[in-house]
């Protein structure tokens, strides 16, 4: 018997291709083509080939942002997915209060980055902020708009209140989904609860944490808004990370050829490391 195929079920598929095609694929087409050229103005462009890419590659700046962008990067995992998983752990898994703790965990992920980042500016200002006021009455020297080491800590701190219960909201969604029988195995063999975290929650978990950590890696490698509004890259060029550098060579110094050569490599780098995270889930699937 012959399955009759319905070519008309495209015409609902053709919206989504173009959209995606507007607002991806042509925006990436034009990063290209500004990055293989040089304009003087005028419209008017001369074919440069990979100039701005080594140029880039050679640039210590772009080596200095993209070192501080993985410095945070690796700072931020290293912090939240420990403490999403433990918090998972401690939150209750029936009974009134689990749709209590859910939502007061889902509180940070609702509000705006911009939002976030103008809270802790205000917040952490030396002088009149509640959490600036405090630190420096307890009598720790603090002030992020000087300090490099108070503005790194700032933004550290913003960033793990801000994302954390992403982390959290993952680990007890794969929490939950194991079966109640393997805790009752664990209860009848005397099994502590490290072994049974180790054992039981922790492979199971695997999968969401793969997740968390890949979804964690991007946003905060691709971060802006809120280092942005809170410390804008300073005090100096110690907070700079690379998303910033990025915009203020495009935007600040209007160098299309560099900015769309830099982009690209950020792009590729993203890709690289989402692409080991895709193996290690397809992996993890097949165990």
């Amino acid at each position: 018997m012959n399955k009759t195929v319905n070519n008309r079920a495209w015409f609902l598929v053709i919206p989504v291709v173009a959209l995606v095609a507007f607002n991806a694929l042509i925006p990436l087409m034009t990063v290209v083509n500004y990055s293989v050229q040089e304009t003087f103005g005028d419209n008017t462009f001369f074919w440069s080939g990979i100039t701005w890419f080594e140029k880039v590659l050679r640039d210590p700046r772009f080596h200095g942002a993209l070192g501080r962008q993985l410095f945070f990067t690796g700072i931020i995992l290293l912090i939240e997915v420990p403490l999403g998983v433990a918090i998972a752990l401690t939150m209750p898994k029936k009974g009134p209060w689990v749709s209590v703790c859910l939502v007061l965990m889902a509180l940070p992920l609702l509000i705006p980055w911009n939002v976030v980042g103008a809270m802790w500016n205000i917040m952490a200002l030396p002088d009149i902020g509640l959490l600036g006021h405090t630190l420096n009455a307890l009598g720790f020297d603090y002030n992020y708009t000087r300090q490099p080491l108070s503005a790194w800590l700032t933004l550290i701190a913003m960033d793990v209140w801000h994302w954390t219960s992403l982390v959290v909201l993952l680990s007890y969604a794969g929490l939950v989904s194991i079966p109640e029988a393997y805790f009752q195995a664990a209860k009848i063999d005397g099994a502590k609860p490290w072994a049974v975290f180790r054992y039981i929650q922790l492979p199971k978990m695997k999968r969401v944490l793969t997740i968390a950590i890949l979804l964690r890696f991007m946003d905060s490698f691709m971060i802006y808004t809120e280092p942005s509004v809170l410390t804008g890259g300073g005090p100096g060029n110690s907070t700079t990370l690379l998303s910033i550098d990025l915009v203020k060579t495009a935007l600040g110094q209007f160098d299309l050829g560099p900015a769309a050569a830099t982009s690209l490599v950020y792009f590729l780098i993203v890709l690289l490391v989402s692409w080991v995270f895709y193996t290690l889930m397809m992996r993890n699937e097949e165990s």
